[in-house]
C-alpha cells in the first residue's frame, strides 16, 4: 500500500489517510487545551473537597468531539449493499441495525485498552442517529459523541450519582485520565445515568452462574428472583450486585425451528444460544425466515459484546441455509482494535465500496465463539425517570447457560 510522510509528526501512514491524520494534529489541539482545562477544574474542585468534582454544565461546555474516520455513505449503506448482492447468490436473511460509525483505537492515543470506549462511542453515534430521545438526554445535548477523556468523566459523574456503587468503588471512583479497562456494566452505568435503559446479559457455564448478575425487567430475559450478592473478581465485570434467574430456558428462535443448525451438537451447542439471543434481539421475535434472500434493517440499537480481554459492537447477525437443510449463522461485527493499514475503517470502507474483502473484516461465524463466557448490553427505548431511575442504579443481568 502507497504510503507519505506526515509533514507534522514525520510519521509514515498510508496515503489514503494523510489529509485525515494531518488534521487530526490541528483536532488534538483544541483537545489538548480542554484536556487542560478540564485537569485544571479538577484539581481545584478536588482541593476544596467539592463531592460534584466537575460540574455538568462546565462538562457540557467543555467536551470535545470525538475523533473518528468518517464514512461518507456510511458503513451499514455500504454493508447492506454488498449483503444484497451476495444474497443473490445464496439463501440467506440478514438483519443490521440502523447507522454506526466506526470509532477504531488509535496509536499512541488509546491501543490495547481503549475498546470498551470504542464500542460506547459506537453505541452513541447510532443513538444519537435514530433515537430522538437519546439526543435529547445523552452528552448535555451535545449531539456529538465525546472523546474518552470526556466519557471518562461522563462514567465519574454517573458513579457519584449512585449508578453502579461496587463498580465505583472497584474504581475508586476515578477513572478521567487513565488508560484503565472498562467492561460492560461500565457501558451500562454510563448510559444508565442519562435515564436510558440499559440492560446486561451473561452467558456462561452452569458452574459458573453463582458470579453472574442476573436482571429483572429485561424484555428479553427469564423471571428473576433475589439472591445474596457474591464478590467475585472474574474475566469480566468485577464487584456487581447479582441475582439469580428462576428459569434460565434457551432464547431459541422460533422461525428457525424448520431448519437445523449445524452448531446443534457437542461443543458447538453453547455458543448456538448465544446466536439465538442476537437473532431474536435484532429481530424481536417479528421476522419469520423464509427461502427467499432479504436483508432487513432493525429499530434495535447495536450491541456491546464483552468477553475476556476484549469488547466489540455486533451490527448484525445473518443466516444463511444450506443445500443439507441446516443454518449458518454470521455475526456481523465492527472491532474498535483493527488499527492496522489493513484492518482500520479506511481499508473497511474501501472493501465494502469494491465489495472486497469485507467478510473477512466483518463477518464472525459460531466456530469463532471459543470463550467460555460472553456477556452483552443492549438498550431498550425510552428514557427512564423516578423510581425506575433509581433502580437503574443497581446494575444486573439475565443470565443463559452455554
Amino acid at each position: 500500500m502507497e504510503s507519505s510522510v506526515c509533514p507534522f509528526c514525520h510519521l509514515s501512514v498510508p496515503s489514503s489517510e494523510l489529509q485525515w491524520h494531518a488534521n487530526s494534529h490541528f483536532e488534538d489541539e483544541d483537545k489538548e487545551a480542554n484536556d487542560m482545562e478540564l485537569g485544571n477544574q479538577i484539581q481545584i474542585a478536588s482541593s476544596s473537597g467539592s463531592t460534584d468534582v466537575v460540574s455538568i454544565s462546565s462538562l457540557i461546555g467543555l467536551q470535545t468531539r470525538s475523533n473518528f474516520y468518517h464514512v461518507k455513505d456510511g458503513l451499514i449503506s455500504l454493508l447492506r449493499n454488498c449483503l444484497e448482492l451476495e444474497a443473490r447468490h445464496n439463501s440467506s436473511v440478514t438483519i443490521l441495525s440502523g447507522y454506526v460509525d466506526h470509532f477504531q483505537s488509535l496509536p499512541s492515543v488509546d491501543v490495547g485498552w481503549g475498546c470498551g470506549w470504542r464500542n460506547i462511542q459506537m453505541l452513541s453515534s447510532h443513538l444519537l442517529a435514530h433515537r430522538k430521545e437519546a439526543r435529547k438526554v445523552l452528552f448535555g445535548e451535545s449531539g456529538f459523541v465525546p472523546d474518552i477523556a470526556f466519557l471518562q468523566r461522563w462514567l465519574e459523574i454517573a458513579w457519584e450519582s449512585g449508578f453502579d456503587p461496587p463498580g465505583a468503588q472497584h474504581f475508586n471512583c476515578k477513572i478521567y485520565g487513565t488508560n484503565h479497562r472498562i467492561g460492560t456494566t461500565e457501558c451500562a452505568s454510563l448510559f444508565r445515568s442519562f435515564g436510558l435503559r440499559a440492560r446486561v446479559v451473561d452467558f456462561g457455564p452452569k458452574e459458573s452462574e453463582l458470579l453472574y448478575l442476573s436482571v429483572p425487567g429485561s424484555t428479553l430475559g427469564q423471571p428473576v428472583k433475589q439472591r445474596n450478592a457474591v464478590r467475585v473478581s472474574g474475566p469480566m465485570d468485577k464487584y456487581v450486585h447479582r441475582q439469580q434467574g428462576l428459569n434460565k430456558g434457551r432464547h431459541f428462535c422460533h422461525s428457525l425451528h424448520n431448519g437445523k443448525s449445524d452448531n446443534s451438537k457437542g461443543k458447538s451447542e453453547g455458543p448456538q444460544v448465544l446466536i439465538d439471543w442476537v437473532w431474536n434481539y435484532f429481530s424481536d421475535k417479528g421476522l419469520t425466515i423464509s427461502g427467499s434472500s432479504q436483508v432487513v434493517v432493525s429499530d434495535r440499537a447495536p450491541l456491546y459484546f464483552q468477553h475476556d480481554g476484549h469488547s466489540r459492537t455486533i451490527i448484525g447477525i445473518q443466516v444463511k441455509h444450506q443445500k443439507n437443510g441446516t443454518n449458518q449463522f454470521n455475526l456481523l461485527i465492527l472491532d474498535p482494535s483493527d488499527v492496522s493499514p489493513t484492518h482500520g475503517t479506511v481499508a473497511l470502507e474501501r472493501s465494502l465500496k469494491t465489495n472486497v474483502g469485507w467478510q473477512k473484516l466483518i463477518k464472525r461465524g459460531v466456530h469463532t465463539l471459543k470463550k467460555p463466557q460472553y456477556q452483552l448490553c443492549y438498550i431498550d427505548p425510552g428514557i427512564a425517570s423516578g423510581e425506575e431511575l433509581n433502580e437503574l442504579k443497581t446494575i444486573n443481568s439475565i443470565f443463559f447457560e452455554l
